[in-house]
């Protein structure tokens, strides 16, 4: 089992635009949600893809079960998601102490930019920099299902 820590802030401008190492486009959908977990699909650059099971936990703080799957079963389980399939471009920003994915979201979410950062640990300090907006951890309008059109009430 992986424990996933991250934080999540909303992003006020493009200045992290010019510190991106890489990118890559994402399309995600989501198969099943109970009080205890979410099963997730997600396929990057239409060249990899993989299933997600994401346990409930604090709001920082949850179980997480990742596996590659192959793109054309991705595909496939993508046409059996509840609600709307997510589509963003996550790009890869270099911090302190971790590594920012800044996601455009596109579609139905276009004009949304999230930043997040995976940590080693829940007390971890962060270096703020000046582009990050208010901290939305925990905030379920901003969690992934919800911008999927589902209802986060059973998700973490």
């Amino acid at each position: 089992m992986v424990t996933e820590i991250e934080r999540k802030y909303l992003v006020t401008d493009d200045r992290w635009r010019d510190a991106a190492t890489g990118n890559k486009h994402l399309r995600q959908g989501y198969l099943a949600r109970t009080g205890a977990a979410t099963v997730r699909v997600r396929i990057a650059d239409d060249a990899s893809a993989v299933i997600t099971i994401k346990a409930t936990g604090t709001a920082t703080t949850r179980a997480e079960y990742e596996y590659a799957i192959p793109v054309e079963e991705a595909r496939e389980l993508l046409d059996l998601a509840q609600g709307v399939p997510i589509e963003k471009r996550r790009h890869i920003v270099p911090g302190d102490p971790g590594t920012w994915e800044v996601d455009v979201f596109e579609g139905a979410q276009a004009g949304l930019i999230l930043a997040e950062m995976e940590l080693e640990d829940e007390a971890a300090e962060i270096v703020r920099p000046d582009w990050l907006g208010r901290e939305v951890t925990g905030d379920p309008r901003y969690y992934n299902v919800t911008l999927a059109g589902l209802d986060p009430a059973d998700d973490a």
